[in-house]
């Protein structure tokens, strides 16, 4: 069934609705060909392998990821308050998009990108939100107001990874079920949820970066 689509764009359409409504199971390929009207094998002529079928739709949620980081980052900004931005919108997301967030990063599932057939191009993607993340956190040091230290302290590069870590278990964590139950919270899909994560992401960042007013 052709809607203009080109087949290619048409089997992601159909791999981000599938993982957003039925989850990663659910994405089969003879399921996304048939839900997008070709043949099981016609999605062989654009996407060799299952894999990187599944790391185009990956993709895509990179794709909203960074265009959600985006508006929390600024060249003329505070850098701590928009680490702090960035920290609230990057759970924001995995609470919201939990499916394919869990895509995200299901490398065992993807393509590293570094394939003969160069399409998934992950790192192409997940990279640049690192950095910009590292290189907030350097700005921060260089702006703060802090005592005297005893040494220089992690690399940028080591703090901003130890805070992703943080921020992800976080998500993880709230995603399974288990904050709300060792916190005795709301349990994940409550619009109260806020209440608790926040305060979490709050001292996620605080725990890295040291308190904003210490």
């Amino acid at each position: 069934m052709e809607d203009g689509t080109p087949l290619r764009e048409r089997l992601v359409d159909v791999g981000v609705e599938i993982v957003a409504t039925e989850g990663i199971a659910a994405l089969g390929l003879r399921e996304i060909a048939r839900r997008a009207g070709v043949s099981h094998g016609a999605p062989r002529r654009h996407f060799p392998t299952h894999r990187s079928l599944l790391s185009a739709i990956a993709g895509r949620g990179f794709d909203a990821l960074k265009d959600r980081l985006g508006t929390c980052l600024g060249p003329d900004g505070d850098p701590r308050a928009q680490v702090c931005l960035l920290a609230e919108a990057y759970v924001g997301f995995a609470v919201e998009h939990r499916p394919m967030f869990e895509l995200m990063f299901r490398h065992d599932l993807l393509d590293s990108g570094d394939e003969a057939d160069g399409r998934s191009r992950l790192r192409e993607k997940t990279l640049p939100l690192f950095a910009s993340l590292v290189d907030l956190i350097a700005r921060h040091r260089q702006t703060a107001a802090r005592p005297p230290a005893t040494g220089p302290g992690p690399a940028p590069d080591v703090v901003a990874a130890a805070l992703w870590a943080n921020l992800h278990g976080i998500a993880q964590l709230w995603s399974w079920g288990s904050l709300s139950l060792t916190l005795d919270a709301p349990s994940p899909g409550d619009p109260r949820a806020h209440e608790t994560l926040a305060p979490l992401i709050a001292r996620a960042v605080d725990t890295h970066l040291g308190p904003a007013h210490p």
